[in-house]
C-alpha cells in the first residue's frame, strides 16, 4: 500500500481527499500546516505528495522546494489561486501537477494515479537499462569487457583489441579454466572452413597476452595441448 501524504489546512477538504484516497486503497498521512508536512515527509516513506499553498508556518512553495532537495516523488499542488503565473511558478518550485479549487475530486484521484503510473514507468525503464548494462560488461577479477563496444578495460585503462583478440577473450572468459586444444580455437573463432596458417593462432594469443599485461599469467599455455584462461 502506497503512502500518500495531504497537507491542507481547511478540514473540510481534506477529510474529502483523505477519503476518496483511502477508498482507493492508499494509506494516507495528513498534515494541516506546512511544519506538520514536512515532519512527515522526514518520518515516513512517502510516495506523493498532495500541496495546499496557503497554509500556517510554512507555505507549499515552501514545503515543495524542501522535499525536492531531497526527493523526486511525485507533487501534486492544490491551491485556490489559478493565474498561469502561480502555476508556472509552482512548475519552477518542482511540482508535477498543479490543480485550482474548487476542484472535481475524482479528477484529483486519477491525476494521483497519473503521476504514481508515471514514476513507475521511468524506474522500469531505469531498471531495464541498468540490466542492458549489466548484460553488456562481461567481467572477470579485474578484467570487463564492454560488449556493444568491443574493448578490454583493465583497472580501468581501456584497451583497445583487434576482432579475433576480441573474440578470443570472450571465448576465454566465457569459459575460463576450460582447456582449449588449439584446433579447437581455430575452429571455434576463425571458423571450421579456415584453410590459413595455424600459426595465426599463437600470434593473436601473444597478441592478446601483452594487451593483458599485468592479468597476462591468466591467459596460460598448457604444452602439448593448447591453452586455458584462469581457473585452476
Amino acid at each position: 500500500m502506497l503512502n500518500i501524504l495531504v497537507a491542507e489546512d481547511d478540514l473540510r477538504i481534506l477529510r474529502l481527499i483523505s477519503d476518496f484516497l483511502k477508498n482507493d486503497n492508499y494509506n494516507v498521512y495528513q498534515a494541516t500546516n506546512g511544519k506538520e508536512a514536512l515532519d512527515i515527509f522526514k518520518k515516513e516513506k512517502i510516495s506523493l505528495v498532495i500541496l495546499d499553498i496557503m497554509m500556517p508556518i510554512y507555505d507549499g512553495w515552501h514545503v515543495c522546494k524542501e522535499i525536492r532537495k531531497e526527493s523526486d516523488i511525485p507533487i501534486l499542488i492544490l491551491t485556490a489561486k489559478d493565474s498561469d503565473s502561480d502555476e508556472l511558478f509552482g512548475f519552477d518550485s518542482g511540482a508535477d501537477e498543479y490543480i485550482s479549487k474548487p476542484f472535481n475530486p475524482v479528477l484529483l484521484l486519477a491525476r494521483v494515479k497519473n503521476l504514481l503510473k508515471r514514476i513507475e514507468v521511468q524506474k522500469q525503464i531505469k531498471k531495464n537499462s541498468d540490466e542492458k548494462q549489466k548484460t553488456n560488461l562481461l567481467n572477470y577479477e579485474d578484467i570487463s569487457l564492454d560488449v556493444d563496444n568491443k574493448l578490454m578495460i583493465i583497472n580501468n585503462e581501456t584497451i583497445e583489441l583487434k576482432p579475433k583478440e576480441y573474440d578470443l577473450i570472450v571465448l576465454f572468459i566465457k569459459n575460463k579454466g576450460r582447456l582449449f586444444e588449439r584446433e579447437n580455437l581455430l575452429d571455434l573463432v576463425w571458423g571450421y572452413d579456415y584453410l590459413g596458417d595455424p600459426r595465426t593462432l599463437d600470434t593473436h594469443i601473444n597478441r592478446l597476452r601483452n594487451k593483458l599485461g599485468e592479468k597476462s599469467y591468466l591467459l596460460k599455455t598448457v604444452r602439448g595441448f593448447g591453452y586455458k584462461f584462469g581457473g585452476e
